[in-house]
Parts: structure tokens; C-alpha cells; sequence
């Protein structure tokens, strides 16, 4: 078997960013690996096959620093050819319609994120670059009114080969929350606009698309209870199939085959959510599950080609991919050989004859890569890595641990070790996920785990109950106990790691962003003599703020009113519950070094709770460090702000844990 490894990459290389070089050479000759090559925007975006496999888009950095839209024929026979670009904007997401259509959105990272002044808009371009055309007008250029409005998004593009995609009208009410979201056919080609569906039911705000972009499931939501409505191809009203108030229930909408073969998830006996098959005689979920995950919930899709489920892509502690058509095996057998111990996505498009197949390969070292595999040759090609400045060599080590916390519940806790020879117990982070209602991460690279374990710390994430993927039990246990027994979670997964010799008790900071920087402070209240610091960016202070209806709260009415009370406390009834859960009120019992962070602009958590809680430590003869970034909001989107808060967190854990 001969190679062919960097044909590609040299087409490319006129195309991608100097600076990037620039970093790598530095990471190679400093020690450590320069900040900016943890936050830096990646060299490749994403990468994606066409239908045909003929073809490769991919956005690419340009001269200007912006994100670009590029084609790339897989046989090599043509250069490149950059298909969208503006030195005023980046290309967010892309996908093919067919082997000759493509659409993308916008966005301004150059900008930070509540500071866009424009929606994400919906374009299409030949795969050439002719034939551009606006389909929803971003509100960047008013010259594009004959565009959809950007009170439209894109909801699916249908798996046809035809030129249409479907898109949403988002209705809103005189409090400017979305009540109603209607489907739309557009036409890449001309924008010619005609209706998707019609009659369906009331307060409709998600909908499962078949391959022909037809809508066949409806989920509807209002005052607290979720339905589910099931329409037949081509004919018939819509029929309710579900029921349920939004906590409670019982099975999903996945996914609708070629058959009309409904997809769902559904609740195990242990607790965890299993894929299967939708009985419409007994109008409820087989009980034989397709897919499953022992101990972990199902998430995931069935892989689909032609409208036919030709696998399951799921995740248990790492992404995996199940596939039923014996080409498609033989070729992620192929993949997983040539790259083991890693995760190896495939798609090889139609994948009939000899293919051409996309293989994005990654690890919990490595960020990742794109490589070109040709059935009929057995060529090997690097389309390109995501970031060519981290060395693999240097990253740490990620595994999951299932532990008992000091009730004996199961505690998931994901732990991060440096690479490096240093002996005895490691100085660490804790690093608590925001949500708090999902799940924090999988086996991969992290930028933020990855960044501190550089710096020598052992990074120790808790899956603390509450968060999501470990079944409806452990995410139940959670409701109303913010700062109790989700903080008690977090305290035992440092105390485990303490006690198993990995870090030194005596050097442990709690850090995390938004629910994670609750936890933060939470963790310095109640916890002081186990955290030597915590940094909280973003942070919620008060839960009661939540509940605020305001243009600075994007909470809609469904959480403050509904879920919200339910999952945290109510505003009324559990009044005493949410003040001793709030860390503004308890501010004078942190006594460790704390730095804050906040985005001006954040709609999520405001940054109220921040000069709120600033101004309690404050009083208490205990302020905290403080930043705040212009023009940013419920994170840091600008690639200065991310170096930056990196860099101030670099200083910070050095003083504070060495």
C-alpha cells in the first residue's frame, strides 16, 4: 500500500493562516505550550464529505484572519476553491444539500459574543462559488431584504439530493418568546419560499423531519406539559402520541426512516435511556432496545443513508460507531486500525464501490485530524489537523472513574493527569460543568482541562447528580439541592482523589463557569479548609435572579415558570431553600482567595449576580479578584478574551497553589 499522505494538505496550505505556524513553532520551543495554542481559533473547522464523495468543504482561515468557506474535489483534480468569504465576518456552519448546493451561516468571532449585532443569517453557494444567494438576511447587509427575516432559522436540510432545505418562522408573543415555530421549503437555487406543513398543532416548537424534509413529529410545549403529535406520510391529521408534564417524560423523538419507522429513547429499567422503535398499535416504545449503553444514557442517532438506518453513532464514556451494512463495518475496521486508540468518525457518503471515505480521527490527546482514505487505491491522505500546534505528547490523560460518594450513590468523576514525571501527589482542579443539567464532557480533547493539565494540575470533573447521561436517577437526585448534596458530589471527588494519592490535599482549587461557578463559590462556603482558591466566571450568585423577566434574563417563560421551580426551587414555596442557596447571601463565610469573571453583555446570567456578589465580599473586607470583558456574554468568544482569562488563571493558581 503506497501513500499519498499530504496531497491535500499542500493544496491547502496557501489557504491557512501563517500565524498558525507561528504558534506551532512555539510550542515546540517553549515550555510550556503557549496559551494561544489551547484558545486560538482551529486551523479547520470542520470538514465535511460530499453525498457523491466527490467533494470536501471545509472552513479555512484566511489572510484577514476570518473563517472562509472552501471546496476541494477528493481526486485531487482541481486547486481549491474558497466559496464564501468577507474579511468583515467567519463562516459559523456549513452542510451539503446535494453535490452541487451548499448552505452556511455567519458569525463575528472577532466580536465578542454579546456583542453580535447581526443574526446568523442562511446562505447558499454552488459548490464553484456561483450562485450565491441570501436565504435569510442576517441583518448584516439591509440590502438583502427580499431574503427571509432573520426571525427565520434553518431547522433541517432533507437527505433527497433535491435543492431544498427547511426552515422556521419563530413566532413570538408580546414578551417576545417563541410560541410557535413554522416550517418552510426554500429553494437554494432561486429562494423560492413555499409552505412545509400546514394545520399543525398549537404552541409546536421542535419538529423530526423524514429525509424528504416532510414533518412527521410535532413537539408542542406550553404551561409545563410536553405532547408529542405524529403525522403520517403524506395524509391524515396529526395524531397525539404523548402526553406529559416536561419533567416526567417517559420517551423521545429521534429520528423517522424510509419504512415510517419512528425512532425514540426511552427509560430503562435501570434508569438509563435505551434507543428503539415506536409500536404505534400499542402507542407506546418496543421494549426490545436497538442500541444501548449499560450505565450510561443513550445519546446519540441512528446513521442513516437513502432514508435507511445503516448504523448508531452513541456515546458511553467515548464516542462509538455501530454499524449494521458490512461495508461500512469493514471500512471503520480499517479506520480503527490504521488509528487505534482513538476515535475514528467515518462517512463515506453513497459508500458504494470503491469509496472515498472522511475520516475525522481524535483522541483525548489529540484535537483532532482529517485524513482522506481511497477504497480503490489504499492512498492514505491528511486533509489537514484541527490544531497543528498541541502536540499529542504533551496532553494529558483522560479517564472516568465510577466512584460512591458518602451516601454510596454512584458518582461518575472524570480525571485529568499531566504528562509528566514529577513524583508524589499533584496540585489540582477541581473543574465543575456549567448547566447544570447535563452532562460535562467525553473521552476528548478539552481545551480547558487540557490548558491546566499543561500547567502541572491534575484536572478532577465531577459528574455530580443532576447532570445528565448517567440515567434519570442520578440526574433527579439533583432537583433542589443546589449547594447540598450536588456540592457534597463535588467535595467527595476531591477528597477521593486526595485519598487515592493523586493530588496533595493541601493544593486544591475549585473552579467553573456559570453553574460551575456557582458550585465555586458554593464549594469556598461550604467547604473552606478543603479548597485553597476557586475562580468562578460567569457564575450564578443568586437562583433567585432566575426568575427575573427582563431583556437581560433569556430565560423563557417555560423555565422561570415551570421547569425552573421544579429542578431548583420555587420562588414562593421554597423561599428559605433558595436564600440559604444563594452564595450573595453567605458571602461573608468565604474566607479563600476568589477571582471572578463575568461577560458585560451576558443574557444567561447577568452581570448583576456578579457586581452583586462583588460588592457582598466587598463589605465582608474580602474582594475577590474581578474582571469583566466588554462586549462579551455568557462566555468569552474573542480570542484575546480567551487568552487573556487563561493567562490571569495561569497567574492566579500559581500564586495561590505553588
Amino acid at each position: 500500500m503506497r501513500s499519498c499522505v499530504g496531497s491535500i494538505e499542500r493544496r491547502l496550505q496557501a489557504m491557512l493562516l501563517t500565524a498558525a505556524a507561528t504558534i506551532a513553532l512555539s510550542a515546540h520551543a517553549d515550555n510550556p505550550v503557549p496559551v494561544a495554542a489551547f484558545f486560538s481559533q482551529p486551523e479547520i473547522g470542520e470538514v465535511r464529505l460530499s453525498p457523491s464523495g466527490k467533494y470536501l468543504a471545509l472552513t479555512v482561515p484566511t489572510k484577514e484572519g476570518r473563517l472562509a468557506l472552501a471546496v476541494v474535489d477528493t481526486e485531487l483534480s482541481k486547486p481549491p476553491v474558497v466559496v464564501a468569504s468577507d474579511r468583515r465576518i467567519d463562516i459559523r456552519w456549513f452542510e451539503w444539500v446535494n453535490d452541487d448546493w451548499l448552505v452556511y451561516d455567519l458569525i463575528d468571532l472577532q466580536r465578542g459574543g454579546g456583542d453580535q449585532n447581526f443574526g446568523a443569517g442562511l446562505f447558499s453557494v454552488r459548490r464553484d462559488g456561483s450562485g450565491a444567494r441570501v436565504l435569510i438576511h442576517s441583518g448584516a447587509d439591509t440590502t438583502q431584504m427580499t431574503a427571509l427575516s432573520w426571525t427565520h432559522g434553518l431547522l433541517s436540510v432533507p437527505r433527497n439530493g433535491g435543492t431544498e432545505v427547511i426552515v422556521g418562522e419563530y413566532h413570538r408573543d408580546n414578551l417576545r418568546e417563541v410560541i410557535n415555530v413554522t416550517p418552510k421549503r426554500v429553494d437554494v437555487t432561486n429562494g423560492r419560499v413555499t409552505s412545509a406543513v400546514l394545520g399543525y398543532p398549537n404552541f409546536t416548537t421542535g419538529w423530526v423531519f423524514d429525509r424528504d424534509g416532510d414533518a412527521r413529529v410535532a413537539v408542542a410545549q406550553h404551561d409545563g406539559v410536553t405532547e408529542f403529535f405524529w403525522h403520517p406520510k403524506g395524509q391524515g391529521d396529526w395524531r397525539s402520541l404523548m402526553r406529559a408534564r416536561y419533567l416526567e417524560v417517559p420517551w423521545g423523538p429521534v429520528a423517522v426512516d424510509v419504512a415510517d419507522t419512528l425512532y425514540v429513547t426511552r427509560r430503562s429499567a435501570d434508569s438509563t435511556s435505551v434507543l428503539t422503535r415506536f409500536d404505534f398499535k400499542t402507542g407506546a416504545p418496543e421494549a426490545e432496545p436497538i442500541a444501548s449503553a449499560p450505565g450510561f444514557d443513550f445519546r446519540g442517532e441512528p446513521l442513516m443513508w437513502s432514508g435507511k438506518v445503516v448504523g448508531v453513532r452513541l456515546w458511553t464514556d467515548a464516542e462509538t460507531s455501530i454499524w449494521f451494512d458490512p461495508h461500512r463495518k469493514a471500512l471503520q475496521e480499517l479506520a480503527d486500525k490504521r488509528f487505534p486508540g482513538r476515535v475514528n468518525q467515518i462517512d463515506c457518503g453513497e459508500c458504494v464501490g470503491d469509496a472515498v471515505v472522511l475520516v475525522h480521527s481524535y483522541s483525548d490527546r489529540a484535537p483532532g485530524d482529517f485524513w482522506i482514505y481511497r477504497e480503490k487505491t489504499g492512498e492514505w491522505a491528511t486533509v489537514g489537523s484541527v490544531r497543528s500546534a498541541i502536540d499529542p505528547r504533551r496532553m494529558g490523560t483522560l479517564d472516568l472513574h465510577r466512584i460512591k460518594a458518602r451516601d454510596g450513590e454512584d458518582l461518575p468523576v472524570w480525571v485529568t493527569m499531566p504528562q509528566q514525571k514529577a513524583t508524589g501527589p499533584l496540585p489540582a482542579v477541581v473543574l465543575v460543568h456549567g448547566g447544570p443539567w447535563l452532562r460535562g464532557t467525553d473521552w476528548q480533547w478539552d481545551a480547558n482541562a487540557q490548558f491546566l493539565a499543561s500547567r502541572g494540575y491534575v484536572v478532577i470533573q465531577p459528574e455530580f447528580r443532576g447532570s445528565r447521561g448517567f440515567g434519570f436517577d442520578h440526574f433527579r437526585k439533583g432537583w433542589k439541592n443546589w449547594g447540598t448534596t450536588m456540592q457534597d458530589d463535588v467535595a467527595d471527588a476531591a477528597r477521593w482523589a486526595a485519598s487515592k494519592g493523586i493530588v496533595d490535599p493541601k493544593r486544591i482549587c475549585i473552579a467553573g463557569g456559570s453553574y460551575g461557578g456557582y458550585a465555586t463559590l458554593m464549594g469556598a462556603i461550604r467547604y473552606p479548609d478543603l479548597y485553597r482558591c476557586g475562580i468562578a466566571y460567569v457564575a450564578v450568585t443568586d437562583p433567585r435572579l432566575m426568575f427575573a423577566n427582563s431583556w437581560q434574563n433569556d430565560s423563557n417563560r417555560e423555565m422561570r415558570e415551570f421547569s425552573t421551580p421544579l429542578l431548583v426551587g420555587d420562588p414562593v414555596k421554597d423561599a428559605e431553600l433558595l436564600k440559604a442557596a444563594a452564595p450573595v447571601e453567605r458571602a461573608g463565610e468565604i474566607r479563600i482567595p476568589i477571582l471572578m469573571a463575568f461577560g458585560r453583555d451576558d443574557r444567561r446570567v447577568p452581570i448583576e449576580h456578579g457586581t452583586q456578589m462583588r460588592a457582598a465580599m466587598r463589605a465582608t473586607g474580602h474582594e475577590p479578584e474581578w474582571i469583566v470583558y466588554e462586549g462579551e456574554g455568557h462566555g468569552w468568544l474573542k480570542t484575546e478574551n480567551q487568552v487573556d482569562f487563561w493567562d490571569r488563571v495561569e497567574t492566579f493558581l500559581a500564586k495561590q497553589l505553588h
